[in-house]
């Protein structure tokens, strides 16, 4: 079957389906819309943590090891800059800097995130759209233990130790959505928006916090499938087993699923895991989900797509 297909994504698990989707489709058959709550200024620059992590998973640069960053990576920078008692608790290698200079000067010139973004991709050879969500600031910040922080000082400086209790998505309501992003979700020809298996409450939550994202979802016709971020009552990689467990949720597949009940048609879980109980509106597929080959992610992006099409098929017939 062909036509568009729209990845909502952030983080490491979601770049790696991302990476799927474009092995398994061609460049003008999708788009990427990508997390920007992350963000952050950090030592005068605008560090894009979920933008990068995609762009660096399509341009095959990815650290296989760390998981996040750039492979092959040197320190010299760091390594300069604590010995003048800088601050050095969020790691940016030498060539990870370059990244982060370059988009910080394009947008302090008067580009807009989305521009940088194009401008990037090109460079490194990526040929799929990957847009922000919006180009104006959406900043996620988190209610713990130790009061509100915003996400980096919780994620990186504190190291997700504090108890999470809730999130808010600073900006969010005011937030337009990337022009391009919400022209995607709006084809005529949208064949499945995909939610990839990124952390449900800081990669996703904050793309469906911008009104006119979630607003094009649910007027679409497209059926929406979202993959597990969970396998086996554990997140391969991040905090969202954690956060589950202290915002009084199971650390299951169908957690998340319930977490996106009303807005996905069907759920992807892992084939390790039994499937659910049904829940209403929502159908379920097993897949093998854990991604740790080139060849395990673009195996999961057809399973992905093939659960799309089944439900096209059954809404249909329907």
């Amino acid at each position: 079957m062909t036509g568009h297909v729209v990845a909502l994504c952030g983080g490491v698990g979601g770049a790696k389906l991302a990476h799927g989707l474009t092995m398994a489709l061609p460049p003008d058959e999708l788009s990427i819309i990508v997390n920007t709550g992350d963000d952050f200024t950090h030592l005068g620059l605008h560090i894009a943590p979920d933008l990068d992590s995609v762009i660096y998973a399509l341009a095959g640069l990815s650290d296989p090891v760390r998981g996040w960053g750039r492979r092959d990576e040197t320190w010299t920078f760091m390594h300069a800059l604590q010995g003048m008692g800088g601050e050095n608790w969020f790691r940016l290698g030498d060539g990870d800097l370059a990244m982060h200079v370059e988009r910080s000067w394009r947008l302090a010139q008067g580009a807009k995130m989305s521009e940088v973004t194009a401008h990037l991709c090109q460079q490194l050879g990526i040929a799929v759209r990957v847009l922000p969500m919006s180009d104006d600031p959406v900043r996620t910040r988190v209610l713990t233990s130790d009061g509100w922080l915003d996400f980096q000082e919780y994620f990186v400086h504190r190291q997700c130790r504090p108890v999470v209790r809730e999130f808010e998505f600073a900006g969010a309501e005011t937030a337009r959505a990337q022009p391009a992003a919400l022209a995607a979700l709006e084809r005529r020809d949208l064949r499945a928006i995909v939610i990839c298996p990124s952390n449900p409450f800081v990669s996703v939550e904050p793309i469906l916090a911008v009104p006119e994202i979630r607003a094009a979802i649910g007027r679409s016709d497209a059926p929406v499938v979202a993959v597990t971020p969970i396998i086996g009552g554990k997140a391969i990689k991040g905090p969202a087993a954690k956060m589950m467990l202290e915002l009084g949720l199971d650390v299951s597949g169908a957690a998340v699923a319930r977490r996106y009940a009303g807005i996905i048609d069907g759920f992807v879980i892992d084939e390790t895991d039994s499937i659910p109980q049904p829940l209403p509106d929502i159908t379920f597929f097993g897949a093998a989900t854990l991604m740790n080959s080139t060849d395990d992610r673009l195996r999961l992006a057809h399973a992905v797509l093939h659960a799309a099409d089944t439900l096209r098929g059954i809404s249909a017939v329907a």
